[in-house]
């Protein structure tokens, strides 16, 4: 399996979240669990922006897809 072309930190940064191991764990922690019927993008602790972002990563399978697509599943965890 090849490793996703960006990491977890660098999604962080372009979202403009704290991308230290420390920040995003502490990101994470807060908004998890997130409900399985709320979709990543629909998140209340999205900006308009963040939220856009996401939701044309995944629409257009972008090279960021899988990234946030791991994002999802840590929040769900």
């Amino acid at each position: 399996m090849e490793s996703p072309v960006h990491a977890l930190s660098e999604l962080f940064r372009q979202l403009g979240l704290p991308d230290d191991e420390a920040g995003m764990e502490a990101f994470i922690s807060t908004h998890r669990p997130l409900a399985r019927d709320v979709a990543l993008d629909a998140a209340p602790f999205w900006s308009t922006t963040q939220a856009a972002f996401l939701r044309e990563q995944l629409a257009d399978d972008a090279d960021w897809a899988e990234i946030v697509d791991m994002l999802d599943a840590r929040l769900r965890d």
